[in-house]
């Protein structure tokens, strides 16, 4: 969502950073670049003065000004500033101390609540939690078909209620959930287009009778500074204790999700990051100012290596690379884990100092189709060739071709690349055997 501003706040940087000294002139230029790139992406004129205000004052008390590292500290300066706008630390979801922990999905209607119940359950589930889902949303039939098919997708059941007794049947559902085996219950309520009276009794109803320990607001990233108008106008009305903001990897400019904390002063516990189920991470305000300006995110990276890989199997695959018997095989394992873990651009994005390499992949999602198309060639190859490449002579090769939907040049590209990548790992492998090298988690 952030790439335009990240962009436009790297370009200011790297332009101080360009400079011996940092001038009084040339930091009032920077500041100026970062008012407009902050304006330019729908973030709150309110919170864009009190942040360069904030980063102004900061590095002139801290006398940076004329100093060799500067620019490093401005740098510093205003990614402290975005942190603290972003609401400082973390905020956890909150556990009961006696079961069921019951969290309340509350918003707009299309604001995602219902996508939202589903991929949170899932990421709690991960965590050893026993999800109920309750479907709320009685004026909006999709709301539940779409519920209980995420419930079925999950494995998960799913507790309908009247639409008559909506308050009574969730604080039913809530009171049985322990019997049942579940610690967690989340309930998707009904919205609206838009905020009304009658909606509004309709939630205070439900959290009367619910008592839920989190009462999540679900905002749209898109929508701008309707976003924080939404906000405040729920926090008015009901005990809001925390934001989910969705579709956070859309196009769209979404300063407002930078500024909704610093305006509700609700904060944000939860990001929604794509429509899979797995598409929502906790919200932690350092990690999203280090992407903004382009630092990455390498513990978010960390956290779905941990999520998605197999540790044993890496680095076994990693002491076989070294001794120069890593196959095909090893290797068409290897992209399947990552794929599980994203798209190869936004992965680029979260390393430090990636973030230029990510911007000239090619277009149209390319590195991607470089990744499946390799993925077509080895899957076309039986596990005899995947282990021994020799074998593969004019006739095999075509046939692989023909298989993966390739052709035979680019089949001799792969296996090229391929006996120079074994052939690099042999060497580095020969370095670390005689202690020239040195690498962490490998014996010598």
């Amino acid at each position: 969502m952030f790439e335009q501003l990240s962009e436009k706040l790297t370009a200011t940087f790297e332009k101080l950073q360009g400079r011996p000294r940092v001038t009084e002139a040339d930091l009032e230029g920077a500041l100026r670049d970062v008012r407009v790139a902050l304006l330019e992406a729908d973030v709150s004129l309110k919170v864009v003065r009190q942040l360069v205000a904030t980063v102004k004052e900061r590095a002139l008390g801290e006398k940076v000004l004329e100093s060799i590292s500067g620019a490093q500290q401005v740098v510093k300066i205003v990614h402290d500033a975005l942190v603290e706008m972003l609401g400082g630390a973390a905020a956890p979801l909150a556990r009961a101390e006696r079961p069921p922990t019951v969290i309340l999905l509350v918003g707009l209607q299309g604001s995602g609540k219902t996508t939202t119940a589903g991929k949170l359950a899932s990421l709690l589930r991960k965590q050893g939690r026993k999800p109920l889902l309750v479907a709320a949303d009685v004026y909006r039939p999709a709301a539940i078909d779409q519920l209980r098919a995420l419930g079925k997708q999950l494995g998960l059941p799913v507790v309908t209620v009247r639409a008559e007794a909506v308050a009574g049947d969730v604080a039913a559902a809530i009171g049985a959930a322990s019997a049942d085996g579940h610690d967690l219950v989340i309930v998707d309520t009904a919205g609206r287009l838009h905020i009304d009276e009658a909606m509004m009794a309709e939630v205070e109803a439900v959290v009367a009778a619910a008592e839920p320990h989190e009462t999540l607001l679900v905002v749209d990233a898109m929508a701008g500074q309707d976003a924080v108008e939404s906000a405040t106008a729920f926090k008015a009305r009901l005990p809001i204790t925390g934001l989910v903001l969705t579709k956070m990897d859309s196009d769209a400019r979404g300063g407002a999700a930078l500024s909704i904390r610093a305006v509700s002063g609700i904060p944000v516990k939860l990001l929604g990051t794509s429509e899979k189920l797995d598409g929502i991470e906790l919200f932690h305000p350092d990690r999203l100012a280090q992407r903004i300006l382009g630092m990455g995110d390498i513990l978010t990276l960390v956290e779905r290596a941990q999520e998605h890989v197999d540790a044993k199997m890496a680095e076994a695959q990693a002491k076989k690379m070294l001794e120069a018997r890593f196959t095909f095989e090893d290797f068409y394992a290897q992209l399947q884990q990552i794929k599980k873990m994203g798209p190869l651009g936004d992965l680029l994005k979260m390393m430090p100092g990636m973030g230029q390499l990510a911007k000239q992949m090619p277009e149209g999602d390319q590195a991607e189709k470089e990744l499946r198309r390799i993925e077509a060639i080895i899957a076309s190859m039986t596990r005899a060739e995947r282990a021994d490449p020799s074998l593969l002579n004019g006739s095999r090769r075509k046939r692989i071709a023909a298989g993966s939907g390739t052709t035979v040049s680019e089949i001799n590209h792969l296996l090229k690349q391929f006996a120079e990548m074994q052939k690099l790992m042999k060497q580095v492998g020969g370095m670390a055997k005689s202690g020239r090298l040195r690498l962490p988690g490998l014996p010598r």
